[in-house]
């Protein structure tokens, strides 16, 4: 029964990656909160990015291909009104209990600790 098998990177505890995200924001004056606890060792992490205009973005944690660890924006291309990010956080929190979220403001939506962000075909 040999099936395919994705090569993953370590995972990181979720406790640890929310602190490390909060303290790299903070380094570089984002400011950034912790806005609900999940699980700390395997928790998913969601970060909603407040853009100061009523708009927002909500991104999740996923893996591609290749099992690299990234980040798929859960809200579309393009910014969303607020109260649409938060019913897509609402929604993910109903599913996953054991769910983080990071909210950063952000006028230009830059997030020092997303760095691969996943394309949506």
């Amino acid at each position: 029964m040999g099936g395919i098998r994705v090569a993953s990177e370590p995972k990181l505890k979720a406790k640890l990656f929310v602190h490390a995200a909060i303290r790299r924001c903070g380094i570089e004056a984002i400011p950034a909160v912790v806005a609900r606890k999940g699980d700390e060792d395997a928790g998913t992490i969601l970060v909603k990015v407040n853009r100061c205009d009523g708009t927002a973005e909500v991104y999740t944690q996923a893996r591609d291909g290749t099992g690299r660890l990234g980040w798929l924006k859960s809200t579309g291309a393009e910014p969303v009104d607020d109260s649409r990010a938060e019913a897509v956080i609402a929604r993910a929190r109903d599913v996953d209990y054991d769910l983080w979220v990071i909210e950063v403001d952000s006028r230009d939506g830059r997030v020092p600790f997303i760095d691969h962000v996943l394309a949506v075909r």
